[in-house]
């Protein structure tokens, strides 16, 4: 396994505050700015921009307009990819984010080299949910899976999932510094094949914890454990990428750098470039940071 070595992102045509999310979601902020739409896209033409100058391979699909779709902008929770040449479509919990799933991607998808498929979309009539590579963080250099558990990511469909794709589950519960479930692992959790990023703290059993942490250490890779507050400032939320020449890249957004310390940023840059992109908007109403927004492919392994 590796780093996905081309990116997708969906560009929104109606950005803004989901109500339907909000009650999981406390890293939304509902702010009164009539503008915020307009701001949101070009918070993402302008990562775009900067993406593309550091040789990562990127597609942009437009953002349909048949229907209001608030977080279309964040198209990684709905669909992942698998080197093992396997597209998985995934079960979401807000009735508006089920109208983001869309064929014309899955088709692009499965001309890159993408011949099986996954679907476990059904699981929404049961009321399971598994939202993408929000719920679930794949290790690249072990066959490990990671998980919160939370209304959004269903432990029996987290389990199954590792089972059709040969890797091994670990879950967990997770909570931020007020209690509340953490919605997505990957606001927690972030691993690369050279950098982890993790809140340990917001584990709360201790047992859990120490068998998290000792999973994420095995292998030679920088593991960067953050506080409560860098979490919250979605430290977590990154996603490590190779560019054109094979080289190491970590996205994250501006938010996201300030919050690390000096002696965190050098040791990410001992292993990794840094791409830091500037979406506040994105951030603060969407209530998700750049590797939301990232759909990373995977080359199928031949």
């Amino acid at each position: 396994m590796k780093n996905p070595s081309h990116v997708i992102l969906i560009r929104p045509a109606n950005f803004g505050f989901n109500s339907e999310t909000a009650t999981s979601n406390k890293f939304q902020q509902f702010i009164q700015d009539d503008e915020s739409s307009i701001k949101a896209l070009c918070e993402f033409d302008s990562m775009v921009t900067v993406l593309k100058s550091n040789q990562i391979s990127t597609t942009v699909f437009e953002d349909t307009i048949e229907s209001i779709k608030p977080d279309a902008i964040f198209p990684n929770n709905w669909i992942s990819t698998h080197p093992s040449g396997t597209i998985t479509l995934y079960p979401m919990e807000a009735l508006n984010r089920r109208l983001e799933r869309r064929n014309d991607v899955v088709d692009y998808i499965k001309d890159l080299g993408f011949n099986q498929q996954i679907d476990l979309t059904e699981s929404e009539k049961n009321g399971q949910f598994l939202e993408g590579t929000g719920s679930v963080i794949f290790d690249p250099n072990q066959h490990d899976a990671y998980a919160c558990i939370s209304s959004r990511t269903d432990v029996k469909l987290f389990e199954s999932l590792c089972e059709a794709l040969s890797f091994t589950p670990i879950s967990f519960v997770a909570e931020d510094v007020n209690g509340n479930p953490i919605y997505h692992t990957n606001v927690m959790l972030s691993i690369g094949q050279h950098i982890v990023v993790v809140c340990s703290e917001s584990i709360m059993d201790p047992i859990e914890r120490a068998m998290v942490m000792h999973r994420l250490q095995i292998g030679n890779r920088e593991v960067i454990d953050v506080t409560f507050s860098q979490m919250s400032r979605f430290a977590c939320n990154c996603l490590e990428v190779n560019d054109a020449l094979g080289n190491p890249h970590l996205i994250m957004s501006s938010t996201a750098y300030n919050a690390f310390s000096i002696d965190e940023i050098n040791r990410i840059q001992q292993v990794v470039n840094i791409i830091a992109v500037d979406i506040p908007t994105i951030e603060s109403i969407g209530g998700g940071s750049a590797r939301c927004m990232l759909l990373g492919v995977i080359t199928p392994s031949n």
